[in-house]
């Protein structure tokens, strides 16, 4: 691979995928490419092949998918396990069809068992039942890590899977309806510091979580991209977790909030723990960069320069 060859980015306008190109023109890559949603409808088959069969790519990055918080992944089911499979099936057998080299494929560490040992090694996939919140969406990410191996097994193509744990960053979204714990409780919270109001959160506040700034994350699939790896499945995370309490806490602070924060405990905490084993990943010379306080500070700064945006956007 050379700074030449023709990347594909899936879902190059969301969060993580936004993030993979801004890191991949940074570091002199020059033939990157990636449509909109509007233009390439990622559940259309033949429309993905005829994209492929124009385009020519040679690698393929898949940061594509339907994703959200509880509320969510509750509400739609089918859309979150039905759509999923059809972006990632589509990309990663066309990709095999057209003899695309290298597939990177993004997941999530849901598709870990709810209680499996923590912290989550990659070889616990599918060793128990999963956490119900989001197991439709976990579902169709453990048919695309399969679908990666079965290729690799069988094709010997180098088609890799990497599972982050939870990102935040620029370019998340910032809907309370439909987004992930981080940047729903940055919102509220600024919304509070703006109305001078207490702050209300889901749960108890005493589940674990861990969070990786989506720029490391992108940094990891460039390594992904730049360097052989010899397994199909690695977890990428921080190897760190605070309680969503402090979580909270931390960025109360950031957003300079004054408030009280109330916990409904008649709401769900979800997996009490979700720690990612990270070894494989760092004794191949990878290793997160961003720490928690720094990458909400970046955040909180993006949203508040984007606000008019996001509110016109996702309110």
């Amino acid at each position: 691979m050379n700074k030449s060859t023709k990347i594909y980015i899936a879902g190059h306008r969301g969060m993580v995928g936004a993030a993979i190109w801004r890191t991949l023109e940074k570091k002199g890559y020059s033939n990157l490419i990636g449509e909109s949603s509007k233009d390439l409808d990622l559940r259309n088959q033949q429309q993905v092949l005829d994209f492929f069969e124009k385009e020519k790519p040679t690698i393929v990055i898949d940061a594509a998918a339907r994703v959200g918080g509880i509320l969510a992944n509750n509400d739609f089911p089918y859309q979150f396990l039905m759509e999923n499979m059809q972006i990632q099936n589509n990309l990663i057998d066309t990709s095999l069809k057209t003899h695309v080299e290298k597939f990177i494929f993004l997941g999530s560490s849901c598709i870990y068992p709810k209680f499996a040992p923590q912290p989550l090694k990659e070889e616990y996939l599918l060793t128990d039942t999963l956490e119900p919140t989001n197991e439709w969406y976990a579902i169709a990410k453990i048919t695309g890590v399969k679908s990666c191996q079965a290729i690799r097994n069988q094709f010997q193509k180098e088609y890799v899977s990497l599972m982050p744990t939870n990102l935040y960053g620029y370019f998340d979204n910032f809907d309370l309806k439909t987004s992930h714990v981080l940047p729903a409780m940055l919102r509220k919270f600024h919304e509070a510091k703006i109305n001078n109001k207490p702050v209300k959160l889901w749960g108890s506040g005493t589940p674990m979580r861990e969070f990786l700034f989506v720029d490391d994350m992108a940094e990891a699939v460039v390594f992904a991209l730049e360097n052989s790896l010899p397994e199909y499945l690695y977890n990428v995370g921080t190897g760190k977790d605070i309680t969503i309490k402090e979580l909270a806490e931390t960025i109360q602070k950031v957003v300079g909030h004054q408030g009280e924060i109330v916990w409904d405990a008649t709401k769900p905490d979800g997996t009490p723990r979700k720690l990612m084993d990270v070894s494989k990943m760092k004794n191949l010379g990878w290793h997160y960069k961003t720490e928690l306080a720094t990458g909400i500070e970046k955040t909180y700064q993006w949203f508040l320069e984007n606000i008019d945006h996001i509110k016109e956007v996702k309110m």
